[in-house]
């Protein structure tokens, strides 16, 4: 799937993100970040994503549902790679659909196209995390097939830590 391609389903329409679409990324990225209750740590603002998703250097990606026309998700996804698998890879950073509209099948739409898209680009798999007590969301990707990664813990160096381990 190219980045000018769109899929319309009886369900909803699913198309790549433009420059234009900066500000309605942020917004989702802030309603999602509403309904995680982490509110409080969303800085991003509209020119550091307008940056980092439409400039040369193309770090992420982003897919828009848009239900009876209106925008209503997005899935944030990017690059990664399996050293195992000697293959690239998807990373599912972000898939949120306006609670209102959950149950409809947007969300495995997005999930889907999202697949479709690892398959074409050569990918080996699609993967992503879910807060632990994001039960619906765990519901939703065992019920796709996804199989938990309980033998992995994720850590992260942000902040302070990242620049402190810069000086060692």
């Amino acid at each position: 799937m190219t980045s000018s391609e769109q899929t319309d389903s009886p369900i909803c329409a699913i198309r790549f993100a433009t420059k234009s679409d900066t500000g309605l990324i942020v917004q989702l990225i802030k309603e999602l970040a509403d309904y995680e209750k982490l509110s409080h740590e969303v800085v991003v603002d509209e020119m550091t994503l307008r940056e980092t998703l439409f400039h040369q250097r193309q770090v992420a990606e982003v897919l828009i549902a848009e239900y009876q026309g209106l925008p209503v998700g997005f899935a944030l996804f990017f690059h990664n790679y399996s050293t195992f698998l000697g293959k690239p890879g998807l990373y599912l950073e972000d898939l949120f659909v306006k609670p209102h509209l959950r149950g409809l099948g947007i969300g495995k739409h997005l999930l889907t196209y999202l697949a479709k898209i690892a398959l074409e680009r050569g990918c080996g798999r699609l993967e992503g995390s879910v807060l632990d007590w994001n039960k619906s969301a765990i519901d939703f990707y065992l019920n796709l097939g996804a199989q938990p990664m309980s033998d992995w813990t994720v850590f992260r160096l942000t902040g302070q830590a990242l620049i402190n381990l810069t000086k060692q």
